[in-house]
């Protein structure tokens, strides 16, 4: 079976071996040693290559043909392991294969793979684009497993509200699941109420579009219990706090903790990996409505605790307390969740550097192993109970925004973990979703953060 794709895009890998044209990957070393084949070296010499950094150098045949390609790695290849993505926008459409890089086959073709995403679905013209033959000695299979997640996530991200509502996340959720013949079910509007999850409808009732649960289960019984929580916030005005503007143009991306919950799960399912996984995500629209939310309100979340609503703009983590809570019911190895939940994380550490909390020391160490592996970087930040008193709500047992505007992505991880506490295992990622920046494997917009080191760490530990 392929790995789903949401959107049908044409593969970014070529299928021609031994019709392809050559890529010479070098450092400059190989230029100033003479060590690559003579002709393109000569070219090279003449056209003053020095093997800069994602330089590219199309080289002639004899005859003045197309003959195949310099491409150049720097003089430390490691420090941008990704590079290759570059040779996806700057090659020209055909056929090609890589002859000689100081890379693994893996991260080559992974990096080629990751640069060539686009994002098509709205513009009238797709031009075709180089494709790349997968070396032999790379695992084809796991590549474009890790793509497809990833893919997915940048997808659903970048799909823009009208189109991607809580109910058409609905339908990719559904789809996926059945694709992988997961069960699915979901809990919609005032449903929720009787189900008891009355966070995720309060937040969402407003919307034109109803609030939902969605939660899918695959695997089998008796192995390894993993559960995903995901945070679905399709749009968020900020509530009756309204957001200005400037803040509001990206908030299409505030259901990116859904998406990566989805293309983590998709690795997960098509690498047929032994875990019994469950998946849900509280989907919602975050509007401004005369049954909206307000300042001021307390609600009782499934927990039992209340909650006390300082902020609307703070709707994230209500919606996940009610599911944390749902998903902590049932006896857990392991439960993630990934949001994007604070802007207090993005001063911290940027947005390329997504924070991790959990108190499980091991599990720290060994997903930190796992971002390095795999060049999908997170840091770990502390879960320090000092800052736990500023969670009391004046008449309430917790507010959802606490006064002074510090520590704010861990007071809001610490908000998260009063709704875990049978899980063996939790950790708390808060994702950017969002590339303001071209780099060589991604351009500008949604993106897939920290799955490809969790996938990493779940295939190397449920062997």
């Amino acid at each position: 079976m392929a790995p789903y794709q949401y959107i049908d895009r044409k593969s970014p890998f070529s299928t021609k071996s031994g019709k392809t044209l050559p890529i010479f990957a070098v450092t400059p070393a190989h230029i100033e040693t003479g060590t690559i084949d003579p002709i393109a070296l000569d070219w090279a010499r003449k056209a003053g290559f020095t093997a800069e950094a994602g330089a590219l150098l199309l080289v002639p045949t004899a005859d003045g043909h197309l003959g195949g390609a310099l491409f150049g790695l720097g003089t430390n290849p490691s420090a941008t392991p990704f590079l290759a993505g570059r040779l996806a926008r700057q090659l020209p459409a055909g056929d090609w294969h890589v002859e000689t890089a100081p890379l693994t086959a893996n991260r080559l073709a992974l990096g080629y793979g990751l640069g060539s995403y686009s994002y098509d679905r709205y513009r009238k013209e797709n031009q075709a684009g180089p494709k790349l033959l997968i070396p032999q000695d790379a695992d084809a299979a796991d590549i474009k497993r890790q793509l497809a997640g990833v893919f997915l996530a940048r997808d659903l991200i970048n799909t823009p509200t009208n189109d991607m509502g809580p109910g058409e996340l609905e339908r990719v959720f559904r789809s996926v699941a059945e694709h992988y013949k997961a069960e699915v079910s979901v809990i919609v509007g005032d449903d929720l109420l009787q189900a008891n999850f009355p966070l995720v409808h309060a937040v969402g009732r407003a919307s034109a579009e109803a609030p939902r649960l969605l939660e899918m289960r695959w695997g089998k019984d008796g192995h390894r219990r993993v559960t995903l929580v995901g945070k679905g916030v399709c749009f968020d005005t900020g509530g009756l706090d309204i957001k200005p503007a400037s803040s509001m143009l990206l908030m299409k991306k505030d259901m990116g903790g859904a998406a990566n919950v989805l293309g983590l799960a998709l690795m997960i399912m098509d690498a047929k990996l032994k875990v019994d996984l469950r998946v849900i995500i509280p989907v919602v629209e975050n509007s401004i409505g005369g049954n909206a939310f307000r300042p001021g309100d307390v609600y009782r979340s499934r927990k039992g605790l209340t909650v006390q609503i300082d902020n609307t703009d703070a709707e994230g983590r209500l919606i996940l307390a009610d599911a944390l809570a749902y998903a902590d019911e049932e006896e857990t190895d392991l439960l993630i969740d990934m949001a994007t939940l604070t802007g207090a994380a993005r001063v911290a550490l940027g947005p390329d550097l997504p924070p991790v909390f959990t108190d499980d020391e091991e599990l720290a160490a060994e997903l930190i192993d796992a971002s390095i592996e795999t060049d999908d970087p997170f840091w770990r930040m502390p879960l320090y109970m000092g800052y736990d008193k500023s969670l009391k709500g004046q008449i309430a047992d917790l507010t959802n925004a606490p006064a002074g505007g510090m520590a704010g992505a861990i007071t809001a991880a610490l908000f998260l973990k009063r709704f875990v506490s049978r899980a063996r295992s939790w950790a708390h990622f808060d994702i950017f979703g969002w590339a303001p920046s071209e780099r060589p494997h991604s351009p500008v917009g949604g993106e897939a953060q920290a799955i490809r080191a969790l996938y990493r760490y779940l295939r190397s530990s449920v062997r």
